[in-house]
């Protein structure tokens, strides 16, 4: 394990040519977080160990953009913190012996950090398709990774950040074979808004802060809370700085804007990167609905991916639990009329580092800040409300 010391785009380009790279390992989303709390540590591992302190020369197969929050600024614990690497370590999972080096190197890393712990939420397939259903596939190759955590006393994280679960568009059919993937009701709505006069445009930095306004309306009818307009406009604005055609090394976004009579109705935030795009923010108005806006706005959506370059469109998210009584049932509906298919990862699991400290941060100390959230979850709702109403 050594740290990255290559410039941005080189760190881009080197987790592209990893197993499964991901938008969330990327530098842009590291320098995000940054602004929030976070310190990014960027980690390599080679096919050649280290030997002392000279860095391998060797091919790099493993990286991991490991982020740093320190808990407390002052006190008993201001040196404690927590490490988090989002949809990471990037590797070949079923190469058990790297799997062992990287798993020993973070386990190591978080001690000598003085971290609490050390969450990984890597997209480690466990199968596919809703389970006990007719499709459903289950992977060996993950169950074996979830063992191997287990027996290395990691623990399945009550803290899940990221969906451990998802649906898939595979982008490589053509454009009518993808419509005929799509369920019947589906295909018959993306249709109807064209017919209902709703044309889908690319948005621009001066639509943001409308889009900050819509989603924030959305969030305030569908019971959701969500961050304020300035965090938001940091993640858009970093990732709109790179162009869409350069997204194989450089992630970047493309708001698509729904309208109606030229008046937006409908939005969502497509993130690319290395052949990949991600469908992360969805908005709407109570207005127009019924002309269906939402479901030209993701055909629009993979068709923009697919002459980009895509082979895969993530719908990030899907229920935990398929049955209708979880949250994300209705969402996961609308995603799978789509077309797409269930994929089921790992989920996140944590190394507690300090068994006492673990215990306390996940299980004593979220009983006592319950009643905090709760209020600051009310506040930024009212504040988001009060924002609609301007």
């Amino acid at each position: 394990m050594q740290a990255f010391s290559g410039q941005p785009s080189a760190w881009n380009e080197l987790i592209a040519s990893l197993p499964n790279p991901h938008l969330l390992q990327t530098w842009e989303w590291a320098q995000v977080k940054t602004k929030y709390g976070w310190k990014p540590m960027p980690f390599v591992w080679t096919d050649k160990p280290c030997k002392g302190l000279e860095p391998s020369q060797g091919s790099i197969v493993a990286a991991a953009m490991i982020l740093k929050r320190t808990i407390l600024a002052s006190g008993f614990a201001a040196k404690m913190c927590v490490l988090y690497v989002p949809k990471g370590p990037l590797m070949d999972w079923n190469e058990a012996v790297l799997r062992q080096r990287v798993l020993d190197d973070l386990q190591v890393f978080a001690q000598r950090q003085g971290a609490i712990f050390v969450k990984i939420d890597p997209d480690v397939l466990l199968g596919t398709g809703i389970p006990a259903s007719e499709e459903a596939v289950e992977d060996n190759g993950g169950q074996a990774v979830r063992s191997d955590l287990t027996r290395r006393r990691w623990l399945f994280s009550s803290d899940q950040i990221q969906f451990r679960n998802t649906v898939l568009i595979d982008l490589s059919p053509s454009e009518e074979e993808l419509l005929v993937r799509m369920k019947q009701k589906t295909r018959y709505n993306v249709r109807l808004a064209g017919k209902k006069g709703v044309t889908v445009r690319a948005g621009t930095p001066a639509d943001l802060s409308m889009l900050y306004k819509m989603y924030a309306e959305t969030s305030v009818r569908d019971g959701f809370v969500i961050r304020d307009e300035t965090y938001y406009q940091t993640v858009w604005q970093t990732f709109m700085s790179n162009p869409p055609s350069s997204f194989r090394l450089h992630p970047s976004v493309e708001p698509l804007i729904a309208e109606v009579d030229g008046q937006p109705s409908a939005a969502i935030f497509i993130f690319y990167f290395a052949g990949k795009a991600y469908y992360l923010y969805g908005m709407s108005r109570e207005a127009q609905r019924e002309k269906m806006p939402n479901y030209l706005l993701q055909w629009e959506a993979m068709r923009r991916a697919k002459a980009a370059g895509c082979t895969v469109y993530d719908l990030w998210g899907a229920p935990d639990e398929f049955n209708a009584s979880d949250t994300l049932w209705g969402v996961f509906r609308f995603k799978e009329g789509l077309g797409g298919k269930v994929v089921r990862t790992l989920g996140a699991w944590d190394y507690p580092a300090s068994p006492m400290f673990y215990k306390l941060y996940t299980q004593t100390l979220p009983k006592i800040l319950d009643v905090m959230r709760s209020r600051g979850k009310a506040r930024i709702h009212e504040e988001t409300r009060s924002y609609t109403n301007k």
